[in-house]
């Protein structure tokens, strides 16, 4: 039987009717997808499609496209081997670095302790032997003996068990270096802050102990201290953290804000979510993107959101080797 022309065009009708109202009725029970305007037969963008993990599968962040980051960092010609020791607020790290005559450098090894030191559930013979553990490998790579350093970090300082720590490594025929709060974040961004970008960019190391927010005042290093990712140990309740944070983080520069370079353990966290093979640095998603599960990632998101509301930046690109351990290697007689 053929149709006529007003019949087929009351089949057509009754059709779409009836896919209006089913798309309705999907994007009613998908609220997530109603919230981006987005029908339910439109494609969805690969860079919002986020992991159970709480990081995306694909590079991208929860509010778009991720802005392009491709800067390479030189290599040193003909450096030297230079070896640190780092005491943090979470336990013993060490790296080795090769550094020229421009102070150029490159990480040529890390190892990163247990936090059972600071957790105050280490010995003295504990100590003793993890430190010779570690000077035992760089002596083995080829790091000449004075070449070896000790560092304190801040947060460690606050530490009950830091004391001890210092004594026995003393004790042991070191010196061992302690750096404030201020000094951590200019050492920080002496290593992390790469030279075409200091015009442009600032620094933000989150810490167990505490973070520091720093850049660079035409020529002179800013820095600027607040809570660390442990807060939440102390009670402290998430809305102070975040209303501090952002009161030190407005002190930012506005032309400074287009990209952060950040660095630290919770940072570290997000980072492993969406790094691409074994690329120095990766770009972070959004705040937003990340689903995390216990106390002290959650705390360190919170310090990182914050700092990204206030200053609205929108690259924050995590750097796999640099430390403010290794900027005071920098600081150090060629």
């Amino acid at each position: 039987m053929r149709l006529t022309f007003a019949s087929k065009a009351i089949i057509a009708a009754i059709i779409l009717i009836g896919l209006y109202f089913g798309i309705r009725r999907f994007t009613a029970t998908n609220p997530e997808l109603a919230k981006t305007g987005r029908s339910a037969i439109d494609p969805v963008p690969v860079d919002t499609i986020v992991n159970n993990n709480g990081g995306s599968d694909t590079p991208g962040t929860a509010t778009g496209t991720k802005p392009a980051f491709s800067y390479e960092a030189p290599a040193p010609v003909d450096g030297k081997l230079k070896g640190v020791v780092e005491l943090g607020a979470s336990g013993f790290n060490s790296f080795i670095v090769r550094i020229d005559q421009n102070r150029t450098w490159k990480l040529e090894k890390a190892d990163f302790g247990n936090s059972l030191v600071m957790e105050n559930m280490a010995t003295d013979d504990d100590i003793r032997k993890g430190l010779k553990a570690y000077i035992g490998q760089m002596l083995d790579f080829g790091v000449g003996g004075r070449d070896i350093h000790f560092v304190v970090s801040s947060g460690a300082l606050k530490a009950d068990v830091t004391g001890k720590i210092v004594k026995v490594l003393k004790g042991m025929g070191y010196v061992v270096n302690t750096v404030t709060p201020e000094r951590e974040g200019v050492l920080g961004l002496r290593s992390v802050l790469p030279a075409s970008f200091a015009d442009r960019a600032f620094v933000t190391d989150i810490g167990s102990g505490n973070t520091k927010i720093s850049w660079l005042d035409g020529n002179q290093p800013k820095s600027v201290e607040t809570f660390g990712a442990k807060y939440f140990e102390k009670g402290t309740a998430d809305a102070t953290v975040a209303a501090e944070v952002k009161e030190k983080a407005t002190q930012v520069p506005a032309d400074l804000r287009g990209t952060c370079f950040i660095i630290g353990g919770v940072p570290f966290e997000l980072a492993k979510k969406v790094r691409k093979g074994k690329e120095r640095y990766t770009v972070l998603d959004a705040p937003s993107a990340y689903q995390l599960d216990n106390a002290k990632s959650k705390a360190g998101l919170n310090i990182y959101k914050s700092i990204a509301d206030a200053t609205g930046c929108k690259q924050f690109v995590f750097d796999w080797d640099a430390n403010f351990t290794i900027g005071y290697l920098l600081t150090l007689p060629k």
